[in-house]
């Protein structure tokens, strides 16, 4: 029987590798104090490789504070958490990241998921599945987390066309009156970059009666004086009803999280399956986390030197006639629109110039919409900017694809 199975598992992956969009794994060895160049492990051996994709956008993973207080956690705590937060595994580091996290956000409480993936899920199914009459107003380019929160909850869904808050108000109007109505949507959006409007969302919400869901876990770090995220950095954190983040991107460890109302973070936490029986965060990653956050709250050196680089490299693409998206976030998508080129042009970035930057296929993204999601850093000097940039206009040439027009 496994030989059958098996059989349809290959043609499916046949299929999948046809179409250009089968995923490769890069194995890359991060080596502490030497972001964002690594070491990649091949059959041929390992060499360097200067890394472009990474999520760790301020390299807070590499971060001496950071490194120091995990270290300083498993020699005080040892490995694991112990169990379920229900079940000996609440510690006083979580309590504290919590009561850090609150106060980001300008929340009263906080709550601790062990991924931003599972904060998603499990928030949104607890509160579709448990709310009266629930319908969920979910933004078209809603990630795959809040995606699935959503459809676990069984709740009613509408979707509204990304960042339209006219289709917003008009799925609302037409609801009715007695529904608990939920705004699901997000801060920055992963794959374009783009950023939603907050302020005019939360106006549609509130003339409707609804409760508001963002996703800020590609702002928290990055934006705002104490890095709370695009809400804080526009000053209306306090019109969204519960703000969800992670630990995983800028703060360089992981972990997921939701901040809000006392009372919601309390009945997330009495009734989410997703945290109710979930081994807690370890120690040690609780530490260095709550470093990452404290250091970040008070320091602004790393976003300003981010945003620099970012600004650098969107002008040498420009300079180079690389396209690329126009947005006013950290995000630099560089647009292939071809499964096979992509791959192509990740593959020999890697091989030839020692450049690793992921290529983005579907269903990340549409069909057709292929490219290469570059994420520069703080630690990226000039140099590493010009041989990305030099790489790519000579790939370009290869692949005979299309310049941007200046």
């Amino acid at each position: 029987m496994t030989g059958r199975f098996d059989e349809i598992f290959g043609d499916q992956l046949s299929r999948l590798k046809e179409e250009g969009n089968y995923r490769i794994f890069a194995e890359i060895e991060r080596h502490c104090g030497s972001f964002p160049r690594a070491r990649r492990h091949a059959k041929d051996g390992s060499s360097e490789v200067t890394v472009w994709c990474s999520n760790d956008y301020l390299g807070m993973g590499q971060h001496p504070a950071v490194i120091k207080a995990m270290k300083d956690a498993v020699d005080l705590c040892g490995a694991g958490a112990g169990g379920t937060r229900n079940i000996s595994g609440t510690s006083h580091l979580h309590r504290l990241l919590e009561a850090e996290l609150a106060d980001l956000h300008g929340k009263d409480s906080a709550l601790l998921f062990t991924s931003g993936y599972v904060s998603n899920w499990a928030a949104l199914s607890t509160l579709g599945s448990r709310l009266p009459n629930a319908i969920m107003f979910s933004d078209s380019l809603n990630h795959a987390s809040m995606i699935e929160g959503i459809r676990h909850s069984r709740a009613q869904k509408r979707i509204w066309k990304h960042n339209d808050v006219e289709d917003l108000d008009r799925l609302l109007s037409n609801c009715p009156e007695e529904a608990s109505k939920i705004v699901v949507f997000e801060s920055i959006y992963s794959m374009d970059g783009d950023i939603a409007p907050i302020a005019e969302i939360c106006d549609v919400a509130e003339k409707h009666g609804a409760m508001t869901y963002l996703d800020e876990v590609h702002a928290v770090g990055m934006y705002g004086p104490r890095g709370g995220g695009i809400a804080e950095r526009d000053g209306i954190a306090n019109r969204v009803d519960l703000i969800e983040g992670t630990l995983g991107k800028a703060y360089g460890v992981i972990g997921g999280y939701i901040a809000g109302s006392a009372t919601l973070c309390d009945f997330v936490r009495s009734f989410a399956s997703g945290f109710i029986f979930t081994t807690a965060l370890p120690p040690a990653v609780t530490a260095g986390a709550l470093a990452s956050v404290r250091h970040l709250k008070s320091s602004d050196l790393e976003r300003v030197r981010h945003r620099k680089q970012v600004e650098s490299l969107r002008t040498k693409l420009d300079a180079a006639g690389i396209p690329h998206k126009q947005n006013p976030g950290h995000i630099v998508p560089v647009m292939i629109n071809d499964p096979v080129k992509c791959r192509y042009i990740s593959d020999v970035l890697m091989q030839e110039h020692s450049i690793y930057v992921q290529p983005i296929n579907y269903p990340t993204v549409p069909k057709g919409t292929e490219r290469l999601r570059i994420t520069p850093s703080p630690l990226h000097t000039e140099q590493e900017l010009d041989r990305l940039v030099g790489a790519l206009r000579e790939l370009w040439s290869q692949c005979a694809l299309a310049k941007a027009v200046a």
